[in-house]
């Protein structure tokens, strides 16, 4: 498969703290040389590899899903401040990389004369701040392609809703305007604006702005769930799947945040010793209950699990196409299932919203759940259930847990709120003289 960001001509080696920002590497054309920017659109594509491995591992690992076997990496299970010792694995290569893709995307906001390629730029903008403003809470934001290097404070972090209603809501609106509906693999489209917008309006809990949004994606021509489960993954699966709506295109000849290729699939087959048996039994007691409960044999479960349940081979390393995967940002399922969320918080009735599950669940092998559950908040949860096993190992499952304040419900220990957001790299806090400031509780 072509990846798209094979072609860095003009990289901007950017990163947010004060440290880092003055990286214009020798012998790369100066933004003010520049004509035509897509090699700096591309660079900004490319930095999104930081966010996978990181983003793959703290969304499951930190959740009922996965479990570590390895000190200090179990820290995830606990709910303390010593997550801060996994900075260099996890969340500074994702800090780092998001904000080289913004300041890259500034680039060519600033600069481009490609109405398509500033659409572009400004989806991924958004992408980019909305990863970190869900990982982190109050952020650093970066507008321009030259932040000051004299001026602090533009380093001071914003509120999460200053992000949302002030960057990323903007920037999504310009994004669907100047992109097309047509999907190509590994670029942003109008969908994926369009989807995204409706996800992030659903993480501040505005379902009613959401619903619209997700409607239109859900029904939008060219998109179709595909047939069985397991034609969504492995690289072979890629090209042209019409239930992907947005990825981040791996490589294993493209070096990410680590110096070597994206590997997250790694943590779940259990190849990395941190994580031999990575699969939380609490999952397979989910997928136990499914069975139970659905009128059948759950089939996701033999394309999520090992047989033995014990790994998760969603991604699989056969055929030689293990570091070929990429990482699926954005989904139609994942957009049905939002949108069905979004109309029950809407208040419509069960009848309305149940159907929504039918396709998800007889691709799986289970029976409709219309006429079996009614109220309001018994849909909630069934939808919260079909969200957990349809999207297991996808990024999704700790962040659906902070977004509808089911934490402590599911993980089962009372957690501190604190603790609902990860550390921000001690690296940023010294190299910008405390200026930019650690979440609380760590």
């Amino acid at each position: 498969m072509k990846k798209i960001y094979i072609l860095l001509g003009s990289l901007f080696f950017i990163a947010a703290c004060t440290t880092d920002l003055d990286q214009s590497p020798p012998n790369l054309a100066s933004a003010d040389s520049l004509t035509d920017f897509e090699g700096v659109l591309n660079a900004a594509y490319y930095y999104q590899l930081g966010s996978v491995t990181p983003l793959a591992v703290m969304a499951e690992f930190r959740s009922d899903n996965a479990l570590m076997d390895e000190a200090p990496y179990t820290e995830f299970d606990v709910y303390t401040n010593n997550l801060t010792t996994m900075e260099n694995q996890f969340f500074a290569p994702m800090y780092r990389g998001l904000y080289k893709s913004i300041l890259s995307a500034n680039n060519v906001i600033e600069n481009s004369t490609n109405a398509t390629h500033v659409g572009e730029a400004k989806f991924l903008r958004a992408l980019s701040y909305f990863k970190l403003v869900k990982s982190f809470g109050a952020i650093t934001v970066h507008l321009t392609a030259s932040p000051s290097l004299s001026d602090t404070s533009i380093l001071v972090r914003q509120p999460a809703n200053d992000v949302y209603n002030n960057v990323i809501i903007p920037d999504l609106m310009d994004a669907m305007s100047a992109l097309d509906v047509a999907i190509v693999d590994g670029r942003a489209s109008r969908y994926a604006a369009q989807a995204l917008l409706g996800k992030v309006y659903a993480t501040m809990g505005d379902f009613s702005s959401a619903e619209p949004h997700l409607a239109a994606v859900a029904g939008g021509a060219g998109l179709a769930l595909k047939t069985n489960f397991d034609e969504v993954f492995g690289a072979a699966n890629e090209v042209g799947n019409s239930e992907i709506i947005f990825s981040t295109q791996v490589s294993s000849s493209i070096v990410d945040e680590y110096g070597f290729g994206s590997d997250f699939w790694n943590w779940f087959v259990g190849d990395d010793s941190k994580a031999d048996f990575p699969v939380d039994p609490d999952l397979v007691a989910a997928f136990d209950a499914s069975d139970a409960n659905g009128g059948g044999t759950d089939l996701r479960r033999a394309v999520t699990l090992s047989s033995d349940g014990l790994t998760a081979v969603k991604f699989p390393k056969d055929g030689g196409l293990g570091g070929e995967h990429d990482w699926i940002e954005i989904r139609l399922a994942d957009i049905i299932l939002l949108y069905a969320e979004a109309l029950n918080e809407n208040d419509a009735p069960a009848t309305t919203v149940l159907p929504l599950l039918d396709p998800l669940r007889t691709r799986a092998g289970l029976t409709s759940l219309t006429g079996t559950v009614t109220s309001k908040a018994d849909v909630r949860q069934a939808i919260a259930d079909e969200r957990r096993l349809e999207l297991a190992f996808e990024g999704h499952r700790w962040f659906d847990l902070v977004r509808t304040g089911t934490v402590d419900a599911e993980m089962g220990v009372s957690v501190n709120s604190n603790y609902h957001l990860f550390p921000i790299p001690i690296s940023e806090v010294l190299s910008s003289d405390g200026v930019i400031t650690q979440n609380a509780g760590y």
